[in-house]
């Protein structure tokens, strides 16, 4: 009897899982290699496997979410920095709603400098925090995937953070001095309040059934 209340109970804190399409990139056994070494030099863990303790959120730059995947599946060394594997994220939300995975969950994916080794990165087809923000199918499906996440790894709402906070994160770690101040403009933190409290407020609506 207490055990199915407790189950009961558990179930109406525990956000539903929004419908996501998988749409994977090539991520095999090179790619695996190139994500240990780099986890080795920048972290000093050999291993491309991610224990997720922190959801950063991004926007593409863009507004093709074709653009965004074939960019993270091409696997090239990215024009900023240099370095492989390439760029990529778990998941693209994108501007109708729909959310797509490219990236499993056990895998580090190279998304955020300082963070990849602990981080599931979520991009957001778009070119600013304000359009996203003001997109209601694109905002909500965000939301939705976030707190399901946020529930089933245990990760605290502040350790969910716009890109732009990596620096102020607890778990920052960058062994690579040149990169140890690098981050980018995406999801700065007065958008990030606002995203937080919007997240706070649908976790409390999911409690309440």
């Amino acid at each position: 009897m207490f055990a199915a209340l407790a189950l009961a109970v558990l179930s109406l804190a525990t956000p539903p899982k929004p419908h996501i399409v998988w749409k994977p990139i090539p991520f095999g056994s090179h790619r695996k290699a190139e994500m240990a070494a780099y986890s080795k030099k920048h972290y000093g863990i050999h291993s491309w496997r991610l224990h997720p303790k922190v959801i950063v959120e991004h926007y593409t730059g863009g507004e093709s979410l074709k653009a965004a995947w074939n960019a993270f599946a091409s696997n090239q060394p990215d024009p900023e920095l240099g370095e492989l594997p390439g760029t990529c994220a778990h998941f693209i939300v994108d501007k109708n709603g729909k959310i797509y995975q490219l990236v499993r969950l056990s895998f580090m994916c190279r998304h955020t400098v300082g963070l990849n080794y602990v981080a599931i990165g979520i991009e957001h087809v778009g070119t600013s925090d304000r359009e996203i923000l003001h997109d209601k199918k694109q905002i909500a499906a965000s939301l939705k995937l976030t707190a399901w996440l946020r529930s089933r790894f245990h990760i605290r709402i502040r350790n969910v953070i716009g890109h732009n906070e990596s620096l102020s994160s607890p778990y920052h770690r960058e062994h690579y001095k040149p990169w140890a101040h690098q981050t980018h403009a995406d999801w700065k933190h007065a958008d990030m309040r606002i995203y937080r409290a919007r997240l706070r407020k649908l976790i409390a609506a999911d409690r309440r059934g």
